[in-house]
């Protein structure tokens, strides 16, 4: 694979391409496809189709490839681990990499409370158990979510999940008892305030309306959010909203459940987004970028939460031995590598950036991130703000066509979500190719 950049010739998808897609079409079930790209293999930050085309990849796996694709220390660890044994079932027995990961994970979340971590296979695994940890130990029955929120789509997340109909329609029911408020999302106030002189009313309408009205915070088990919201759009709240939410929590001896599985993993700069906000959750959840592409992910809760019994909760695969192999070589790799303060730094340059393509086109809205979580909403125009889906496809469409792999997020909104490992010179050309496309969209 070339080391300098993207390289497409001809459509995409080619021919060997569509040959595949023709296949998929007619044997998968029908899911979420976002584009015509084909994988034959990927490298760092490169992805190489059947039919030799190279693309820059800003969507990382969807989140998963923080530390880049095939790195090489993951690799080995998941070469040597397949050697020794593949399962076991670390539920029901015991194996030493498995305790290893739950050691490390509990040390790098915020708090100085002993912690203990539960292992699954995805995201919306992590938060079902979440949500049954948080019942179990307060011994109540409801939540509080918010719109636009993504949490999963199994039966239990998909109630907290609010982000689009689509995810809920004709699925009734699932999880009851989760009242749903607008987030922080300042750049489209549901409540048409402006920041800060709002004063955080969007945190403060939960004590101030909601509990004193229909919602019985008694009831209540947790509070369950993300501290920047992914597939709602990449919003990034003001400092002060998680620290209100949480203040409110603890008011009424609520838990608060932070929701790390597209943010966290270094992918802000800090290990947990959460981090920048200075909440210490109660339970974090976590998967994705966990194991590298290996399907592995946690929850990590406050020890004291810890069901009272055995059989309250389990599975077969979670903590498998190469998943956690996979998991401890990318925490090795983030600190060994530095990662965290390499995507500071290069999150600091991009949003920069970013920041200089909004103020030359006029259907870029807004442009927000933390590190190398970034996002550009765009716009039919900046006076109107009115979402403009349309575009944003478009630029999606073009972009791949010229060797650039995005993804979108919210209505109208493009994720930037290069590993954190990508070479800078890369990640510099990606930018120039994007902005090429967006300038070809905005003259129409």
């Amino acid at each position: 694979m070339p080391a300098k950049g993207p390289c497409v010739s001809g459509e995409l998808p080619g021919p060997k391409g569509k040959k595949i897609i023709d296949r998929d079409t007619k044997i998968m079930v029908t899911q979420t496809k976002a584009g015509p790209i084909v994988a034959k293999k990927a490298k760092g930050s490169l992805i190489e189709d059947v039919d030799g085309n190279v693309i820059i990849d800003l969507f990382a796996g969807v989140g998963v490839q923080n530390v880049g694709h095939c790195h090489p220390r993951v690799v080995q660890a998941i070469k040597e681990q397949s050697e020794k044994f593949i399962h076991i079932a670390g539920t029901d027995y015991y194996y030493e990499n498995q305790v290893e990961l739950a050691e490390k994970l509990a040390k790098s979340v915020p708090g100085k409370m002993p912690h203990k971590v539960f292992f699954t296979n995805s995201g919306t695994e992590s938060v079902e158990a979440a949500l049954k940890v948080a019942k179990a130990a307060t011994k109540r029955q409801t939540f509080v979510g918010f719109i636009s929120a993504f949490h999963g789509r199994t039966m239990g997340s998909l109630g907290v999940t609010a982000s689009k109909p689509v995810h809920r329609e004709g699925f009734f029911p699932f999880m009851t008892g989760v009242y749903h408020i607008p987030y922080a999302y300042c750049y489209r106030c549901r409540y048409k305030q402006e920041y800060p002189e709002c004063d955080l009313w969007c945190a403060k309408i939960l004590d101030e309306v909601y509990f004193d009205t229909f919602v019985p915070p008694n009831d209540v088990a947790a509070i369950v959010a993300e501290p920047i919201q992914g597939e709602g759009g990449y919003i990034v709240p003001p400092k002060g909203f998680l620290p209100t939410l949480k203040k409110i929590a603890e008011k009424y001896g609520i838990l608060f459940i932070d929701d790390e599985i597209q943010a966290g993993m270094g992918r802000t700069g800090k290990m947990w987004a959460i981090e920048h906000f200075g909440v210490v959750p109660d339970i974090i959840t976590t998967a994705k970028a966990l194991g590298a592409g290996i399907p592995i992910g946690a929850t990590i809760i406050d020890s004291k939460l810890d069901f009272d019994r055995q059989g309250r909760h389990s599975n077969t695969f979670g903590g498998n031995p190469i998943g956690a192999a996979a998991a401890l070589a990318v925490l090795e790799i983030i600190e060994k590598e530095k990662l965290l303060e390499r995507t500071q730094k290069l999150g600091r340059k991009s949003i920069k950036r970013l920041r200089e393509m909004q103020d030359d086109y006029d259907i870029i809205g807004d442009t927000r991130g933390l590190g190398l979580m970034l996002a550009h909403e765009f716009v039919k125009d900046k006076k109107s703000r009115g979402i403009n889906k349309e575009a944003r496809d478009k630029i999606v469409e073009l972009a791949l066509k010229k060797g650039v792999g995005v993804i979108g997020c919210g209505k109208s909104s493009i994720r930037y979500i290069p590993p954190l490992t990508i070479e800078e010179d890369l990640l510099e050309k990606a930018w120039d190719i994007l902005e090429g496309c967006i300038k070809t969209v905005d003259k129409g």
